[in-house]
């Protein structure tokens, strides 16, 4: 990968998400645990993040080249971690400053890049595929847009999403850092109006049922036109 390709520009911020998700770590609003950051239960919970990281690194291991990965809003890298040696580069980007200044002191390889910016606003980093788990839940319309435009420089694409039970309407608007779709009972499905994500091909690639009602955790996997 090369270097300049990987140290993109900062664009002035359309939006307030740096704010809310600063908040968010400052104020512990997902809980806490040792570390100074923590990105809750669906980061560290072993019902919800073994599928995960079993799914993905069944995927990143498919193939004899390594994937050149992004991982975009990796949050406290608790899952992140687990994914970097199955890949030939891994670019991990979030939009907390501090966050991504303690990853850069915390986790070290050799193949292994932190970025703090703006996915929606700022320029991405390139690579085969990027992971984008459970970060656009978090965001409006116009930036989930804004961040889908961007995507497709990657020919794969892993999307993971809490969604309802059920039946739902899909792509409700929401104020991005001020809780997710859920509440309106609502999910995120990128191809679905307004979005139209094109796609070449859509494969789910794990579903984690909730208890207690709590909905769907799901894992798509999406091969880009």
């Amino acid at each position: 990968m090369k270097k300049k390709e990987n140290n993109p520009k900062k664009i002035k911020k359309p939006w307030p998400t740096k704010e809310a998700m600063e908040q968010v770590y400052k104020m512990k609003l997902w809980g806490a645990n040792t570390s100074n950051f923590y990105s809750g239960e669906g980061s560290h919970h072993p019902e919800i993040i073994d599928p995960y990281i079993a799914a993905v690194t069944s995927f990143l291991t498919s193939f004899k080249n390594p994937l050149r990965v992004c991982d975009l809003g990796c949050g406290d890298f608790n899952v992140g971690k687990e994914l970097v040696k199955f890949a030939k580069n891994y670019v991990a980007v979030d939009i907390v400053t501090d966050l991504i200044a303690y990853h850069k002191e915390n986790f070290i390889a050799e193949n292994l890049e932190f970025y703090c910016l703006d996915i929606a606003a700022d320029n991405l980093p390139s690579g085969d595929c990027a992971l984008l788990r459970q970060v656009l839940q978090h965001l409006s319309n116009a930036e989930v847009q804004a961040i889908l435009s961007k995507l497709t420089g990657f020919k794969y694409v892993i999307i993971t999403e809490h969604l309802p039970e059920g039946g739902f309407t899909p792509n409700k608007d929401i104020i991005s850092g001020q809780g997710t779709r859920l509440k309106k009972q609502s999910g995120l499905n990128v191809v679905a109006p307004p979005f139209h994500f094109k796609v070449k091909e859509e494969k789910q690639l794990s579903t984690v049922s909730l208890k207690n009602g709590k909905g769907l955790i799901i894992t798509t996997l999406y091969k880009v036109f």
